[in-house]
């Protein structure tokens, strides 16, 4: 059988991927060629600041060697040029004569730095900062001349100065705006970043404006537009990328701002698909990694017939590069209807923090001095996560390990290649992971940018020190919940979430409608995966009869993957104490707030004494009892086989305080369990000190007390007769 011909134009980091992900997929459907401009293999561009910097070689930043074309079968040609397509007879032509025949073709040709019209930018001396052979430029001019100009105070100028100053030149930063990262950053985070920058030896003239760059041949001197005027040496151009589409134009490929594609990275032309920089969809061009990224594998997916899901965009954020300081910015952090959520200054430790919220859903996040929360933050930007979720994240993040520990499963450290948490914990215990680099090569994570890496380092450390029980646990979570997906349970989860969040008439939605958004393979799934999703919608409170009763089928109430309700057990014995009011108080209440809550398994409570009780307190869901504090509170025990012993989760003296704590432990096993999971198996998986992480919070407590007792459509402050409720129970348990 004779393999179909694909060609990439372009060796950079998208089309490289786009590969990657293919071999990954169907490893023999094709026989590719790679045609790329620069004469190397494929290195990490977003890396380029380090290598100006001094931190890392040529060599550190190369992401596939010639080997590895060689192990694939892959026909590189180095250092060649396509000037010319024909897309009748599915012809390239390359600058030097070649003719290249394909089936398919991939315009991965990326991005040029873009030169301002001012004049002078032609004279020796003015450069970019784009590719390796810019970065020896930068090298070579550092031996001999002594002062640099950046033009452009964003975020590739500023790591661009900063190799400047590693090079031992000095480094002014020329920006049109009042503050450095305008785009990326409010003024308080851009003011501390200066500041830490002016202090490395770096200078600033903001809204300046450069009207021409003079010398005869060189540079000599910079003119600006308030007549001021400063002598340079080197200017480095550094405001901005625009998409290389020239030969897509000379193609009569449809082209705007790039290289125009739809949902599936599909261009005007039959055949022809682009990816990447170049590339521009649902009128936006992207210049960072993670969209590249996330571009190629639903490319790569398409041209395999391997279902893709259409892209849909992607939410930009940015990690700053410099040694020693660290900032992140995601999403909106100005503009119509944006308000602040979230803002904290500490003068002393030097942090910031602002997050944005728009018709209450988190919206953007500025970061600086502490990024530990950049990944969870970036994924509730993503997911567009209700802002009162904001109160459920600890208010402690100085200790980067409790900030990693904290995390659920499915939350993505590495977004730039979309790698979990999960995946990581399972990657370090079945290959035995050792180090940071181990983890990269297996799982990609921290391989692009490299802003995760520290909080992969803590994750390791972490595995490593038996401080996260989840990673032997992890394993069982990651299977497909069926033969229908490859999508595991917590991907599922995740996916369940954001649907409920962002689905503007849930009532409307069916089981198919559900499927297809979902990525299913069969139209209506099986008895295995749809009470899998009826589950993860009752957990969410979605009723889920509005789904469609012929896709159902035996997934009734009666059968449903659920259990509604919780049985309470009163200690006789505490009858003789002092404490039986307050017992039967909060007998009462708890079951009131209880009775009608759609739980994952069945469950049973215990309120008791603390010892010398007929009712065993350490082998029930949850367990409370008196103690010398005023009320313990108890969960994860089990009487039956394997009989596990229930974990104190916390203490509290009102009994209106016990019910809160109680009630929110169980909304947070509802919310996060996986399907069938009872609460023991919970609370193994997640850890009693994540549980306690979540719980002890007062502002996450309350938050998510309140969910619990709107699950059951009861008011907070609902209370019934003892006497009237059914289903309490006295004696032994």
């Amino acid at each position: 059988m004779n393999k179909e011909k694909l060609l990439i134009i372009g060796n950079g980091m998208a089309g490289v991927r786009c590969v990657e992900e293919i071999l990954e997929l169907d490893p023999l459907r094709f026989d590719i060629t790679i045609v790329g401009a620069e004469p190397r293999p494929n290195y990490n561009r977003i890396l380029l600041s380090k290598v100006l910097q001094g931190e890392q070689g040529h060599k550190d930043i190369v992401l596939n060697d010639w080997s590895w074309y060689q192990e694939h079968n892959i026909n590189l040609l180095a250092g060649e040029q396509v000037s010319e397509l024909n897309p009748e007879n599915r012809q390239a032509i390359t600058a030097s004569g070649m003719v290249i025949p394909y089936d398919y073709l991939v315009l991965a040709t990326g991005s040029a730095p873009f030169i301002p019209n001012i004049p002078g930018t032609e004279k020796e001396g003015v450069i970019t900062f784009r590719t390796l052979d810019d970065c020896e430029n930068m090298k070579r001019y550092a031996l001999t001349y002594r002062k640099a100009v950046v033009i452009g105070g964003g975020l590739l100028g500023l790591e661009a100065a900063r190799g400047l100053l590693h090079l031992g030149m000095e480094a002014a930063v020329i920006h049109n705006a009042p503050y450095i990262m305008n785009r990326q950053l409010d003024a308080q985070a851009a003011g501390m970043l200066q500041q830490e920058l002016e202090g490395l030896g770096m200078t600033f003239l903001l809204d300046k404006h450069t009207a021409r760059i003079t010398g005869r041949n060189r540079v000599k001197e910079l003119r600006f537009t308030d007549g001021s005027r400063l002598g340079v040496d080197v200017v480095v151009l550094a405001v901005g990328i625009r998409p290389r589409m020239e030969l897509a134009e000379r193609s009569g490929i449809r082209t705007s701002r790039g290289i125009v594609v739809d949902d599936y990275m599909r261009t005007s032309v039959p055949a022809i698909y682009a990816v990447g920089e170049c590339a521009e969809h649902r009128g936006i061009s992207y210049g960072l990694v993670a969209p590249l990224y996330e571009q190629a594998k639903i490319l790569a997916r398409t041209l395999c017939d391997s279902n893709p899901e259409p892209y849909t965009g992607s939410i930009p954020y940015s990690q700053l590069k410099i040694s020693g300081i660290d900032v992140f910015s995601a999403g909106q952090i100005t503009g119509p209807d944006t308000e602040v959520a979230v803002q904290h200054y500490d003068a002393l430790s030097r942090t910031y923090k602002k997050v944005m919220q728009r018709h209450g859903r988190v919206a953007g996040a500025v970061l600086y001095g502490d990024t530990t929360e950049s990944a969870a933050l970036l994924s509730m930007v993503k997911t567009g996560a209700a802002a009162e979720q904001l109160l459920t994240r600890s208010s402690d993040h100085n200790e980067d390990q409790l900030g990693i520990r904290g995390m659920p499963l499915e939350e993505i450290i590495c977004a730039c290649n979309s790698v979990s948490k999960g995946q990581i914990l399972s990657a370090v215990d079945e290959h035995r992971l050792q180090t940071v680099q181990e983890i990269k090569e297996k799982t990609r994570a921290s391989g692009s940018c490299g802003g995760c890496r520290p909080q992969v380092s803590v994750l390791l450390q972490l595995a490593k020190d038996g401080k996260t029980n989840q990673a032997v646990k992890v394993k069982e979570g990651l299977k497909p919940v069926c033969s229908c997906t490859d999508k595991d349970h917590a991907t599922l989860h995740s996916l369940i979430s954001e649907t409920v969040i962002h689905h503007e008439d849930i009532k409307s939605l069916t089981m198919h409608v559900l499927l297809q958004q979902l990525g299913w393979r069969t139209p209506d799934g099986c008895p295995v995966c749809r009470q899998a999703i009826t589950f993860y919608l009752r957990m969410q409170d979605v009723d889920v009869q509005v789904l469609s009763p012929e896709c159902l089928h035996a997934e009734t109430e009666a059968s449903a993957p659920w259990v509604t309700g919780i049985k309470v057990w009163l200690d006789p014995g505490l009858k003789k104490c002092e404490f039986y009011e307050q017992a039967q108080s909060l007998s009462s209440t708890c079951l009131a707030r209880w009775i009608d809550v759609p739980l994952p398994d069945h469950l049973s409570a215990a309120i008791t004494l603390l010892s010398g009780s007929s009712v065993s307190l350490l082998v029930h869901s949850i367990g409370i009892s008196v103690s010398p504090a005023g009320w313990e509170v108890y969960a994860g025990g089990h009487s039956a086989h394997p009989v596990k012993e229930s974990q104190l989760i916390g203490v509290a003296e009102e009994v209106e305080d016990v019910v809160e704590l109680a009630s929110a432990a169980l909304q947070l096993y509802r919310q996060s369990a996986i399907s069938g999971e009872s609460i023991w198996q919970w609370v193994e998986r997640r850890g009693v000190m994540e549980i306690r992480h979540h719980l002890l919070d007062e502002s996450s407590r309350q938050a998510l007390a309140i969910k619990l007792y709107r699950s059951c459509g009861r008011p907070a402050k609902a209370n019934v007769n003892l006497e009237k409720m059914e289903g309490l129970c006295y004696g032994e348990a």
